[in-house]
């Protein structure tokens, strides 16, 4: 397993990391989380990521479970959870929602009773509150780490400027600032790692823990003939996530890298993952497999990393035609 340090700290993650958004408690139960997180640990995966809102906070115990049950050594692996949205759903009250002081330090205990953690490695503003200075947010989350809950915090789909007056807090009040963000980041969204945040990497330096590689499975080939029971597009609830993605320029895109996938022998999904974490500034991308098979096939995106020269990389643009228009200047 490859490892990369966060922007500028010491933390080092694997480049491949394992999340739980819609799969935990959702599609998979404990048994098989278990084996999943199992099989990405012996793999070398040292970072496992979670949100407050993943199912409820369903997602958070499941994976403390896990945890518990296997007894890793606790300096051995990474774990980050997310706060914004609350975990009670439409039953959020004012105050259990957003990225203010109150809310923060309260998920952040909230997370990790449900984790069973004795502190976060990781902990992300999941969005932007609009209604809440980002001083405050970024004095909360200074006090988080003061009190030994919180090693690094961060943010998650933050635009730059957002980022950056988040620094100049840091910078005016000697606070410690954000770390890393946690952005979509794929063969169809590219705009914030590739054009919105290049000044960010650098000048103050920015670690990403990339999210959806795969585009919620649409850059894996498996809707290339409909959609699977079982699978994302097909769970109740999901039906945005299938509007987003399942449409036919999309989807002739994708059967097009499906084939020079076959012409290179492997796998659609291998080949996306690893055009991903091709790009230096990707610390680690997120994966959500839900099944063994497809966990390891995901992982042999590190095997098709040394593959991606510049004449594969030119094949792959001019199939997606996706790559962001940058400023000229």
């Amino acid at each position: 397993m490859e490892y990369r340090r966060l922007g500028k700290s010491g933390l080092q993650v694997s480049a491949l990391s394992f999340g739980s958004w819609v799969s935990f408690s959702k599609q998979i139960n404990d048994k098989t989380a278990d084996e999943l997180m199992g099989i990405a640990y012996d793999k070398g995966i040292n970072f496992f990521d979670n949100a407050e809102v993943y199912a409820l906070g369903e997602s958070e115990k499941m994976m403390g479970r896990v945890l518990k049950k296997k007894k890793w050594d606790r300096s051995s692996y990474t774990v980050s959870s997310k706060a914004f949205w609350g975990w009670r759903g439409t039953n959020n009250k004012p105050n259990q929602t957003g990225c203010s002081r109150k809310h923060l330090m309260e998920a952040c205990d909230e997370a990790l009773e449900r984790l069973q953690l004795d502190y976060l490695d990781m902990f992300l503003c999941h969005r932007p509150d609009k209604n809440t200075p980002i001083e405050e947010t970024v004095w909360a989350m200074h006090h988080l780490i003061q009190q030994g809950k919180v090693l690094y915090w961060g943010t998650s789909e933050w635009s730059g400027v957002e980022i950056m007056e988040a620094h100049a807090v840091a910078r005016q009040h000697h606070l410690i600032g954000p770390t890393m963000e946690q952005p979509q980041y794929n063969l169809f969204e590219r705009d914030k790692i590739e054009n919105e945040y290049l000044q960010i990497f650098k000048t103050v330096g920015m670690g990403t823990t990339i999210w959806s590689p795969l585009a919620s499975g649409l850059l894996s080939g498996k809707y290339n003939d409909g959609i699977p029971r079982g699978s994302r597009f097909a769970l109740e609830g999901f039906d945005w996530l299938k509007e987003r993605w399942v449409m036919d320029e999309k989807m002739s895109k994708v059967k097009k890298l499906s084939a020079l996938a076959a012409k290179l022998g492997v796998s659609t999904a291998a080949l996306s993952i690893a055009w991903c974490i091709k790009n230096p500034n990707v610390s680690t991308a997120i994966l959500g497999a839900t099944k063994k098979q497809q966990l390891l096939d995901n992982l042999k995106a590190l095997d098709v990393l040394p593959m991606l020269d510049t004449q594969l990389m030119e094949k792959i643009e001019a199939i997606m035609k996706t790559k962001p228009k940058l400023p000229d200047y």
